[in-house]
């Protein structure tokens, strides 16, 4: 029988060939009977080699005939004990074309000589192919003494298989970069790879026999061990178990992820534990890295969000501090420069970082009051430091770290300083980043935050975040003292462009209000006013420029002016809105120059060519207005009016009414008069002028406004019966505004409120004198009189001076009658009236004239002077201030004395 049958598709093995994958297993079985002392001669599947390679036996006999067969035989080979025993082997399992070589083989096995080599047989598994199998023959006797043989066979499929797993596991297991480990179920280690050595520092030879005790700290060993025992036990695998230990010769801590899973034998038995260890310190320093900077996301989004909510300085100063402690440091401090709190901008010393600053906010998640920061704080002395109060001004020192970061506007890091040196609470600190809040390139104060001891220290990462809180801190805190600046100054513009909170007149109780549609500028295009005229009369004016903001305010102011300006001429309502109208179509052009233009556009000259104006200007420069005038004396008002909402008139016991004012175009559009109408006004009557801010919004229409408007001047108090003219201006004014619910904040609101209350007849004097020379004789007589009557005998010899001189003028320069009037209310006014049309002009006479000086007399002893048109003539008027008994007006003997 040949080495190998003929015509065999594998090669020839000899039996050394053969012989080494079994050693190997045999080895690895050795090891695992070694681990298992204590399983000898117990019950259970003894759980070997054999398990995986399934080894069959059978026997031969003398004739050559199969004499035994095993039940791994009848497995392997497909023939039962019956079908097999007392059979030819070649016959019964080799295919037909191998049998001829495969008796030869058995007459060389019974001639007494061991064989190995390869057989093929029937597969029954396959029918279709042939198995080869591994036979190991040994020659063998029975009871007679005669030859026999005794065979094992494996199927070689198995055996290579088996030899591909065991090259893979060396594979895995030596050449891996991961730490592979074995232990047995005494939980001492087996075996580990070259990878988990060179961690540790030992030949891999070393390990075997080690516990976990003998690698790592006692806590950490006695986890690994507590976990290998329930693996073991539990037969649950374990993953991502951080261990925490240090390599030998190296200080460092390392951190490992153990995964573990139980090893098991052929049969099922448990034989260990194998474990995969990764070093994952790297990884996990990039997780805390990673951490970290998703804390410095998170916590400078919150930033983002609380910080600048206000534009109050302490407030946004607090707020940085609410958002860094105890998120960012354990305490906290924010120091302002104390110039700029006050509106300075530029305070002496801010260059150099000595300028005074004020400590606006404190926080601290260690302690409940300000404490000493060391020497990063200003000290008395170094034993006795004194912390800085939140709202004290102080100084740091020009050479302190302080000072030297404002000075540089760079960050300055501070270790903490040794607990031995003082018992202040700076020695508690573990280090301080003083930090200076630089916005739009100017240093506006500083930021410290500082971290105890126990706390990490900072590092570049927490360096970068505290400039940057501590900038987005100074550009809230810049912008709200830039606003703390417009506002000052918008505050400032209003008091100029609105008349004082109560203003006086003749004859008239006062009430006004003024909301701006803007809360930031708290200025816009609405005003009101209340012009004193000649003669106790009052005029009252209430407009409003198309559009919102400082825009509007300044054309508010000039149309402002200009009212002002034309009510000092003394011209009618009508002639006032007109000339008005012409300044306020002249404000749009260059130069103010509307020639050319069509009503209502805005034309440009550039280059000598008119174009249209890009930025449409129209809104801004077109304004309604309503002009009114009261004469105290008659009782009579004049209204004008320029596409305002109407006036409304509240007489005592009536319901609120809309007066029916001409409404004209829009100041601005010119093209056509205004009209005017004179209405007699009841004392007690109550007369309120205001902007479309207060009656129209997009939640109601115009006429809606108007009659909620009335309904609210009905009933000022809430109460039936009662209106507006019976209650307090002040607060019916009040209950107008909080009925009509103004705090939409669509517009600006002007409201202005006036009760009539006309001069008694007491307080008038009027008479008619012919003209003729006595007449001036008769006045002064009249005037001496009447001041007499009124008490006033401080005022009589000026008074008949100064009505002897007007007397003069309308004699000399008047027509017709001639007509004297007294008016006593908060100052003493004349009036002279005549037919003649010829204004009064004041000169300046030569030492030589023996005239030209009256006019000159009544300026120098007068409050004021005058002289406005009547439908008739002309009047000419002056104005004394009563007497306070405190001070003596001007001297007529000195006055006439300084005309020469």
């Amino acid at each position: 029988m040949s080495e190998k049958p003929a015509g065999a598709d594998m090669p020839e093995e000899t039996v050394g060939s053969q012989v080494s994958p079994m050693s190997q297993e045999s080895s690895m079985s050795d090891m695992s009977s070694m681990s298992s002392m204590s399983a000898v001669w117990q019950s259970s599947p003894p759980g070997s080699i054999y398990d995986y390679i399934r080894v069959a036996s059978f026997a031969l006999g003398p004739d050559g005939r199969i004499a035994q067969w095993s039940e791994r035989a009848a497995e392997l080979l497909g023939l039962t004990a019956s079908q097999a025993i007392g059979k030819d082997p070649v016959e019964a399992f080799v295919p037909p074309e191998y049998q001829e070589t495969g008796q030869r083989a058995v007459a060389d096995i019974l001639d007494g000589r061991e064989w190995t080599g390869l057989v093929p047989y029937r597969n029954p598994r396959t029918p279709s192919e042939h198995g080869i199998a591994e036979v190991y023959v040994m020659p063998a006797q029975d009871e007679h003494g005669k030859r026999a043989a005794l065979c094992i066979a494996v199927d070689v499929s198995a055996l290579r298989g088996l030899e591909t797993d065991l090259a893979s596991s060396q594979a895995v297991f030596g050449q891996s970069p991961l730490g592979f480990f074995l232990f047995g179920t005494d939980l001492r280690i087996l075996r580990v790879n070259e990878r988990f050595a060179k961690v540790f520092g030992r030949p891999t030879e070393e390990y075997r026999g080690t516990t976990p005790h003998d690698l790592l700290p006692r806590g950490e060993a006695d986890r690994l061990a507590a976990a290998l025992r329930q693996v073991l036990d539990s037969g649950q695998s374990l993953t991502d178990m951080p261990i925490v230990g240090q390599a030998p010769g190296s200080p460092d801590r390392r951190r490992w992820s153990v995964s573990l899973y139980r090893l098991h034998s052929g049969s099922g038995r448990p034989i260990g534990v194998a474990g995969l260890a990764t070093d994952v310190t790297g990884r996990r320093r990039a997780e805390q890295e990673a951490a970290g900077v998703r804390r410095n996301l998170a916590l400078l989004n919150e930033a983002g969000a609380r910080i600048g909510t206000s534009l109050d300085l302490e407030t946004t100063a607090r707020e940085l501090l609410d958002v860094a402690v105890p998120q960012f440091c354990d305490l906290a401090s924010v120091d302002l420069y104390q110039g700029l709190l006050s509106g300075d901008e530029t305070p002496p010393g801010l260059a150099d970082g000595s300028a005074e600053l004020r400590r606006v906010a404190f926080a601290s998640a260690v302690s409940d009051g300000p404490v000493a920061y060391g020497d990063i704080c200003r000290v008395n002395t170094v034993e006795d430091p004194k912390p800085i109060q939140v709202g004290e001004v102080h100084r740091y020192p020009f050479n302190s770290l302080c000072a030297h970061a404002l000075r540089t506007a760079q960050v300055r890091v501070v270790p903490g300083r040794d607990g031995s040196e003082a018992l202040e609470f700076g020695a508690m600190l573990q280090s301080t980043l003083v930090v200076p809040m630089v916005a739009r390139d100017t240093v506006v104060g500083l930021a410290q935050f500082s971290r105890t001891k126990g706390s990490e220290p900072f590092g570049e990462r927490d360096r970068a975040l505290a400039v940057e809180l501590a900038a987005r801190a100074a550009v809230s805190i810049d912008n709200a003292r830039l606003y703390r600046r417009e506002h000052e100054r918008a505050l400032i513009l209003q008091r100029s462009l609105l008349p004082p909170g109560d203003p006086e007149a003749a004859g008239l109780d006062i009430a006004c209000r003024y909301l701006p549609g803007n809360a930031a500028t708290e200025v816009g295009g609405d005003w009101f006013d209340v012009i004193e005229l000649p003669g106790h009369r009052t005029a009252l004016v209430v407009g409003d420029v198309m559009g919102r903001g400082l825009r509007a305010a300044v054309a508010m102011g000039e149309l402002r002016t200009a009212v002002r300006t034309l009510a000092l001429l003394d011209l009618e309502p009508a002639e006032v809105l007109s000339a008005l109208d012409e300044i306020a179509r002249g404000l749009g052009t260059p130069g103010g120059s509307h020639a050319g233009g069509r009503p209502g556009s805005r034309a440009l000259v550039r280059d000598g060519k008119a174009a249209e104006d890009s930025s449409d200007l129209t809104e801004v420069y077109l304004a309604t207005c309503v002009y009114a005038v009261y004469d105290p004396v008659t009782r009579r008002c004049t209204f004008a009016n320029a596409g305002h909402p109407p006036p409304v008139l509240v007489e005592p016991g009536e319901d609120a009414l809309l007066m029916e004012v001409p409404p004209g175009l829009p100041l601005g559009v010119g093209g056509e008069p205004f009209e005017e109408i004179e209405v007699e006004l009841p004392d007690g009557a109550l007369l309120a002028l205001y902007t479309d801010g207060l009656v129209e919004s997009r939640d109601h229409t115009l006429d809606e406004g108007l009659h909620a408007l009335r309904a609210a001047l009905n009933t000022p108090d809430g109460a039936d019966g009662g209106n507006a003219a019976a209650g307090s201006l002040e607060d019916v004014c009040d209950h107008v505004l909080s009925t009509l619910d103004t705090h939409h904040g669509e517009d600006d609101i002007a409201l202005l409120m006036a009760r009539v209350q006309g001069l008694s007849a007491e307080s008038v004097g009027d008479w008619h004198l012919p003209s003729a020379p006595q007449s001036v004789g008769r006045a002064r007589e009249l005037a001496r009189e009447q001041l007499e009557a009124w008490g006033l005998d401080d005022l009589v010899d000026t008074t008949e001076l100064l009505v002897s001189e007007l007397v003069t003028n309308a004699l000399r320069y008047g027509e017709g009658e001639i007509r004297l009037r007294l008016l006593l209310d908060r100052t003493l006014v004349c009036e002279v009236w005549d037919g003649g049309l010829v204004q009064p002009r004041r000169r300046r006479a030569r030492d030589t004239d023996e005239g030209g000086r009256g006019l000159q007399l009544v300026g120098l002893l007068s409050a004021g002077w005058g002289s406005r048109r009547t439908p008739l003539g002309k009047t000419v008027w002056f104005e004394l201030a009563l007497p306070d008994g405190q001070a003596s007006g001007p001297d007529s003997v000195e006055a006439l004395l300084s005309l020469w």
